[in-house]
């Protein structure tokens, strides 16, 4: 527990900038603060203890505004930035190194039982506002854009982007974890490849019918 919450301090430091010191880090940074509580309530979950991890849980969700169940395994060096309204649900998994943004639900999709929410690999960026519900797994290196709803499995070293996710790839191109606004708008490229094909189209219409006037013309 103590070596996680070392990582998670350090962390912070390295993926946010306005991190200017230490002390800040520990009175200022809500993320921190919930991970804190959250450890300590995965700990008393584990030993089968009854209402108290729940009711620290409670009690971080009221001074952070970091909703995260004490059931939820979390890796070392996770990083919960501004955090205001993320959730995390029960059964949900999250690897080392994960960065988490404001908004974000890790939940379930139903009323089922056994495991009902997400697992997260490592180093996984999951962007402000977006959503990961169910028992579905996401691989290592995924990047989730802002607002995206994902409710598939995604592979390793993937972008996700839309409503409901669609996967990307980005082989071969190293991608900033802190750059999760940069992201491809595949409904944009679609619709550009349309409008470039569709003046492909025109233009060989407009040749045809000049072909043909020209013949008339011989004629």
């Amino acid at each position: 527990m103590l070596s996680s919450l070392i990582a998670d301090f350090r962390i912070i430091f390295d993926r946010d900038p306005a991190a200017r010191n230490w002390l800040e880090v520990l009175i200022c940074y809500p993320g921190l603060q919930a991970l804190f509580f959250h450890r300590l309530a995965h700990l008393l979950y584990n030993l089968g203890i009854p209402f108290l991890p729940r009711f620290i849980s409670h009690l971080a969700r009221a001074l952070t505004g970091i909703e995260i169940h004490p059931g939820a395994n979390i890796g070392k060096g996770v990083f919960i930035d501004h955090g205001m309204g993320v959730v995390i649900g029960e059964t949900a998994i999250l690897g080392d190194y994960c960065l988490i943004y404001q908004g974000v639900t890790l939940g379930g999709t139903g009323k089922e039982t056994g495991k009902r929410h997400p697992t997260l690999g490592e180093n996984v960026v999951v962007g402000a506002g977006a959503k990961v519900l169910g028992n579905i797994q996401i691989g290592n290196d995924v990047r989730i854009g802002a607002g995206s709803v994902v409710l598939r499995d995604v592979p390793s070293n993937c972008t996700v982007v839309g409503i409901p996710g669609r996967i990307v790839y980005r082989s071969g191109v190293r991608v900033d974890p802190l750059d999760h606004s940069n992201l491809p708008d595949s409904e944009a490229i679609v619709i550009r490849t349309l409008v470039d094909r569709i003046e492909a189209l025109e233009k060989q219409v407009l040749q045809l019918q000049e072909k043909h006037q020209h013949n008339n013309i011989v004629k």
